[in-house]
C-alpha cells in the first residue's frame, strides 16, 4: 500500500532538516534533539534497506514557489504562498508499506516539535484508493 507523508513546517530561516530551524525543536535539550535525529536517520535507513521508502524530497523555501489558479478561463500565475500561511509544505516521502498500521507507525515517528505530519493514502490509475 502506497502512502504519502507530507511534512508541513515553517522553519526560520528556511532550511533542512527543518527541525534544526524550528524554535520548538531548538528548545529541546541537546541530548533529546540528537536522539530524535538519530531515530529519524535510523528509520530512513531501515525503510531504504527494506524497500518501504520509494522516494522523498525536501522542498525549497515557499517564497520560491509559483501558484497557478484558474481565473477568467485560463491559468493565472502568482507568487506564492499567501503571507497568512503559518505552515508550508517542507517535503514529502512516498512509502510503500504492508498496511495502514505500518504507515501510521512511520508517520508517527516522522512527527516532531513544531511540525505537522500528514499521512495520506495514494491513489493510482483506476481511481482506487489503496
Amino acid at each position: 500500500m502506497k502512502y504519502v507523508i507530507l511534512i508541513h513546517s515553517n522553519p526560520q530561516p528556511w532550511g533542512h532538516p527543518t527541525g534544526e530551524y524550528i524554535p520548538e525543536h531548538q528548545a529541546l535539550p541537546a541530548e533529546q534533539r540528537e536522539r530524535l535525529n538519530a531515530e529519524f536517520e535510523r528509520l530512513l535507513t531501515e525503510m531504504s534497506e527494506n524497500g518501504e521508502l520509494v522516494h522523498g524530497e525536501a522542498l525549497a523555501a515557499p517564497s520560491t514557489s509559483t501558484l497557478y489558479r484558474w481565473n477568467g478561463g485560463g491559468p493565472l500565475a502568482t507568487d506564492g504562498p499567501y503571507s497568512e500561511t503559518k505552515e508550508h509544505l517542507a517535503g514529502f516521502f512516498l512509502i510503500d508499506v504492508s498496511g495502514p498500521e505500518r504507515a501510521q507507525e512511520i508517520a508517527h515517528a516522522f512527527s516532531g516539535p513544531g511540525e505537522t505530519v500528514e499521512l495520506r493514502p495514494a491513489m493510482w490509475p483506476g481511481g482506487e484508493e489503496h
